[in-house]
């Protein structure tokens, strides 16, 4: 199972210099088939337009400032979209 950060947790992508925020996982790019582990928005701005999300996979996080809030719910909403990923077909 594919471990994701919650919602909320805070990070700095690789080549940048702007922290974003994660507000959701396992997002579709529109008009595409590309599926990314994570959308965020600016630090500490939050969504300014939501034609303009962060999209982005695990190994593009280059640091890691503050852990989304976990509780029994989104601990287990975690472990439900870590394990769609078992289910989906593998890309190549």
């Amino acid at each position: 199972m594919k471990k994701y950060l919650p919602i909320g947790s805070v990070v700095l992508l690789k080549g940048s210099k702007k922290r974003v925020m994660i507000i959701g996982l396992k997002q579709r790019q529109a008009g595409s088939t590309q599926v990314w582990d994570y959308s965020a928005c600016l630090f500490p701005e939050g969504l300014l337009d939501p034609d303009k999300l962060f999209l982005f996979n695990n190994d593009q996080i280059e640091r890691l400032f503050f852990v989304g809030m976990q509780d029994a719910e989104s601990i287990s909403f975690l472990n439900y979209v870590g394990n769609l990923d078992e289910e989906e077909p593998k890309q190549e």
